[in-house]
């Protein structure tokens, strides 16, 4: 089996002392040569400058390939082109094109009067910026909001006629529901790559709460198995477990490439890429 490819999200900092973390992330999982590192909006687009902060920053102090999310939420079209113009003249021209969830105390997204009113049209509106590079989001278990999955997966059609170059998909907790997913994206016409999104556990309750709001499936196995694994404190050994063995069944089913939500953790995201074989190598850090 080859080495896959793999890349890890971040969240930007919101205090000098996450600042300190995301920094101590980035250090810790640099050496494993991700393809790219992702830094995400906070829900509603709260983060938005704090975004273009961490990104700007990852790219002038590190030799990392840098994406940034960019989201249609609260926010005009020409603002939102501008953030993509501006990153672009910082060396960043890897955008992760999403629709965006509803702000805080909506219950429903609803587009700015003067912004994007879907993820398609940000997509096509970024592609004719020219140079950039475009990941989208994916949902092996439908999006929520979505009329069913055959519907889900058209609709991801819809996002690479207009432009995308590859999809990421929400964190899912067993590896049937990526490749039943990616069989029928297939049989859809869709061949660009789509990258699986795994969630190594740090927290079981918190996982859990973050799967039912978005849709994903959980197993019973696993509820057990976090229940007994919690009264005889091997939580971190099962976790490790879990998504060595989620990765391992991937790859051996083909997946050439592993897209790691890290939420800022990185020991337990580095312990998995260590149990798949992938091994650290030296990088040059431009630190500024």
């Amino acid at each position: 089996m080859t080495t896959p490819g793999i890349s890890f999200e971040f969240f930007p900092p919101k205090t000098l002392e996450a600042s300190f973390r995301l920094w101590d992330c980035v250090q810790t999982l640099a050496p494993l040569d991700p393809t790219f590192v992702s830094v995400t909006y906070g829900a509603g687009g709260t983060t938005r400058k704090l975004t273009h902060e961490a990104v700007t920053a990852l790219e002038k102090t590190t030799d990392l390939k840098v994406a940034a999310h960019l989201t249609c939420v609260d926010a005009s079209r020409t603002e939102t082109l501008q953030i993509a113009d501006d990153y672009a003249k910082s060396g960043v021209k890897h955008i992760v094109a999403l629709r965006g969830d509803a702000p805080k105390g909506q219950d429903k997204f609803i587009a700015h009067p003067e912004g994007f009113a879907h993820s398609i049209e940000l997509i096509e509106a970024l592609k004719a910026r020219g140079d950039i590079f475009l990941s989208v989001g994916a949902y092996p278990e439908k999006h929520p909001e979505a009329a069913d999955f055959s519907a889900d997966i058209a609709y991801l059609k819809r996002k690479f006629d207009a432009g995308a170059d590859q999809a990421i998909t929400q964190f899912f907790f067993e590896a049937e529901t990526f490749l039943r997913f990616r069989d029928a994206c297939a049989d859809a016409g869709i061949d660009k790559p789509i990258l699986p999104g795994i969630l190594p556990i740090e927290n079981w309750k918190g996982a859990r709460r973050f799967a039912q709001s978005c849709g994903t499936a959980i197993p019973q196995v696993l509820d057990d198995a976090f229940a007994n694994a919690a009264k005889n404190g091997s939580s971190d050994l099962l976790a490790t477990a879990v998504a060595t063995e989620l990765c391992d069944g991937l790859l051996c089913e083909g997946v050439e490439h592993l897209h790691f939500y890290t939420l800022n953790k990185p020991e337990l995201t580095r312990d998995v890429c260590h149990a798949l074989g992938i091994t650290p190598r030296a990088r040059l850090q431009n630190v500024a």
